[in-house]
């Protein structure tokens, strides 16, 4: 049985997504940071970062979101991955732009925004973070112009992986409407049962 730390409504929720779209049994082994759980030698057997998400499958141990959902592709659906290697190619180029590129200035504006009180927030990072968007977003709304998914027609772990990336724009209210291509991929991928499945997880 493979056990998932981490919550759903976190950076581990594109496991638990992966997880729900490969289709295998798993347990949620919820981490309290209040309680520093993730702190406890327990925990830090399963990952010495102190970090969610961390997964464990038998024997095998991974830890990092987008490592444990390639992990997950290659180990119980491989077809997420493309049909041959430069569709392979083009998934991990996608998956690493979103995460390197795409990802620092929206959790850069999502801390300010969420964590910080609004008399002690930085304005100044919030307006860099988010003047940085627009040319990432063009980029990624270009490419899924003339197809429905990433890779063309076909649902890959791009999509996944790079549309819970985009989703933290909803958590920082960046709207996408100046993005038709990209909302309507959004649109598509809510309607995969293994989204309604991630999405009605409790943490």
């Amino acid at each position: 049985m493979i056990s998932i730390y981490g919550s759903p409504q976190s950076s581990a929720g594109r496991c638990f997504w992966c997880l729900e779209e490969v289709g295998v049994p798993y347990e949620h082994k919820s981490i309290s940071f209040k309680d520093q759980e993730h702190k406890s030698a327990e925990f830090l057997a399963v990952n010495p970062n102190g970090k969610v998400p961390a997964l464990v499958d038998g024997d095998f141990t991974i830890w990092e979101s987008m490592a444990i959902n390639f992990y997950l592709a290659e180990a119980y659906k491989p077809e997420l991955l493309g049909k041959n290697p430069k569709e392979n190619g083009l998934v991990h180029q996608w998956s690493i732009w979103s995460i390197a590129d795409l990802q620092p200035p929206l959790i850069a504006a999502f801390i300010q925004l969420i964590f910080v009180p609004e008399e002690r927030r930085d304005h100044n990072i919030i307006k860099k973070s988010l003047e940085k968007l627009p040319a990432m977003l063009a980029t990624l709304n270009k490419a899924l112009e003339s197809h429905s998914f990433l890779l063309g027609d076909t649902f890959t772990l791009a999509d996944l992986n790079v549309s819970t990336v985009v989703a933290i724009c909803d958590q920082v209210d960046f709207k996408l409407s100046d993005y038709p291509a990209i909302m309507t991929w959004r649109q598509k991928l809510a309607q995969r049962d293994s989204f309604k499945r991630y999405q009605a997880l409790e943490n």
